[in-house]
């Protein structure tokens, strides 16, 4: 029978947060997959686990991948470990296990800390619907598109980055968005953790004086949908009701549901636009 891959989450800051589960299944399975074997080495220290250990990271995705497949098919069962949090959330593990169900290997995944999850919940912005981007890509023409998306996301936007580009990241963020409401968490569950709500424009004068340290989590309000509907209804009152008709009736729309689609556009009712009608008669 072939093996199985484990994919499980280890702390991103403070040890005590592994779970009983994640420390068993790491004590059981014949090898662990890790994203840096030097910084995982230290967390199998500590906690006395002696697993045999090999890398599998962002330059090694693919051709390691197919050797961990081969050892999983004789039947050995495979952990998979980041340097920090869950596999396959920002990092190369989303490829080992997709190519695991593609070869017909059994995947499972023992929950515990995420980054995105933790500084959500910390930052007391809404959670109920939220985009997680991770870090915005390298490549210019994409991180425009992206940003280009976001403008009008309205979920809460968790983002990723690192503190050498914070700065440059917050002014791209405060462009491309306006001034928004957010939420800085950085060093997630260690001494120094902090959560500093305060908007883009403020952060960024923050930052005037001050040198960006840990690696940041940021929380971002998206944007409102009363707020888009007032501006759409605004960009309407350029044109007359009688262009705005024309509109409609142009496609061959009835004009009493010209009216009524009118009406919609400029938030008002189908009474308001039948008496402004009459009033330009």
């Amino acid at each position: 029978m072939s093996g199985k891959l484990y994919l499980c989450a280890t702390p991103i800051g403070n040890l005590e947060d592994i779970t009983l589960r994640v420390l068993r299944v790491l004590k059981e399975v014949d090898l662990i997959a890790a994203e840096d074997t030097r910084n995982s080495i230290k967390l199998l220290n500590h906690f006395d686990i002696k697993t045999p250990m090999t890398s599998y990271h962002e330059y090694n995705k693919v051709e390691k991948a197919y050797t961990l497949i081969e050892k999983m098919q004789e039947g050995l069962n495979v952990a998979l470990i980041t340097d920090a949090g869950t596999p396959g959330i920002s990092d190369p593990g989303e490829v080992l296990a997709a190519m695991c169900y593609d070869a017909g290997i059994e995947v499972t995944s023992l929950p515990g800390p995420a980054a995105c999850i933790t500084a959500l919940t910390l930052s007391g912005l809404s959670t109920r619907r939220f985009a997680f981007e991770a870090f915005l890509p390298p490549d210019k023409k994409e991180r425009k598109a992206i940003l280009e998306e976001l403008k009008n996301e309205t979920r809460t936007i968790i983002l990723y980055e690192a503190p050498h580009h914070l700065v440059g990241t917050l002014q791209e963020l405060y462009q491309a968005l306006g001034n928004r409401r957010m939420t800085l968490c950085r060093e997630l569950t260690k001494k120094h953790e902090t959560a500093f709500r305060t908007t883009i424009e403020d952060l960024i004068a923050f930052y005037k004086d001050q040198k960006p340290l840990g690696e940041c989590v940021l929380v971002i309000e998206g944007r409102s949908r009363k707020e888009m509907e007032q501006e759409s209804q605004e960009s309407w009152r350029d044109i007359s009701i009688e262009e705005h008709m024309a509109i409609y009736e142009n496609q061959g729309i009835a004009r009493k549901e010209a009216m009524k689609m009118v009406a919609k556009d400029r938030g008002v009712t189908k009474r308001d636009i039948y008496q402004a009608l009459l009033l330009q008669k």
